[in-house]
């Protein structure tokens, strides 16, 4: 059963919450703590002086992977980068594409599995928050979109995500049931985790409002996995597709990750092709 189809209708209203401008602010914070501005120099030759000035555009360039319905790509775009969205899912990507109408930013989204990430040139960074690299539930899988991502990103380029960790998974939300009721959709969310595989699976059964009957609810399910990974694995990963490690956080103390840690942040360095 494939995810983020009738879950995607209802996915800005559920995540209204989601503090996207505290995430951005601190995005932003990690892209400038690490920002390598002496990576390209000019010989004073018109040739290169050319070629500095296209990495230079292209150091502005920030992909952000698994973008969902844009709400952070769009607070980025707001705060000048030039901004590419790439998502698997195409409910969510063309609710991504409603936003850029109003918004009128100007954003390139596409619909791409990250595992096969293709790109027209390389970028300054690569953004991934919300748990995106969950969704990667084999270590070769993990392993080539950490190469392709290593591969597109601008000399010295940042990569930034997020994922969850086994401990929440585990410990937190397996086993869960969650529920919540709007006036116009609700949602019932039935976590199991699966301790020999450290995955867990969300089964979720939506009800929403039809736009005509306001009597009438519609009904979808859908299934979703995602992978609880460790610290270590990750930066073993990251090693393995040829990626520099910089510094691992706790995402929702900003202090030193811990045993504990229920979602933490990782940013790394591009290492060459």
């Amino acid at each position: 059963m494939e995810a983020y189809t009738g879950f995607a209708q209802v996915y800005d209203t559920f995540m209204d919450n989601t503090p996207y401008e505290e995430w951005c602010d601190y995005l932003m914070e990690l892209l400038k703590k690490y920002d390598d501005k002496g990576r390209v120099t000019s010989t004073g030759t018109e040739t290169d002086d050319i070629t500095r000035e296209n990495l230079k555009q292209e150091r502005n360039v920030i992909l952000d992977l698994g973008c969902g319905t844009g709400s952070l790509t769009e607070l980025l775009a707001r705060r000048g980068y030039d901004m590419i969205g790439i998502d698997n899912a195409q409910e969510m990507i063309q609710i991504a594409m409603d936003k850029r109408t109003q918004s009128g930013l100007d954003i390139l989204y596409l619909l791409q599995d990250m595992r096969e990430l293709e790109l027209y040139g390389t970028v300054g960074a690569v953004v991934s928050i919300c748990d995106s690299v969950n969704y990667l539930l084999e270590e070769e899988d993990i392993i080539q979109t950490f190469r392709l991502v290593n591969n597109y990103l601008y000399p010295g380029g940042l990569f930034v995500f997020d994922f969850n960790t086994v401990y929440k998974y585990k410990e937190v939300i397996g086993d869960v049931t969650i529920a919540e009721n709007r006036e116009e959709c609700s949602f019932i969310w039935e976590n199991y985790y699966h301790k020999a595989e450290e995955v867990n699976e969300y089964d979720l059964t939506i009800f929403v409002q039809d736009e005509k009957e306001a009597d009438t609810y519609r009904r979808f399910q859908e299934t979703h996995y995602q992978r609880g990974y460790c610290l270590e694995q990750i930066k073993d990963y990251l090693q393995r597709a040829g990626l520099i490690f910089l510094e691992a956080i706790d995402a929702d103390t900003h202090a030193e990750v811990t045993d504990v840690s229920e979602r933490i942040y990782i940013v790394a360095r591009e290492n060459g092709k």
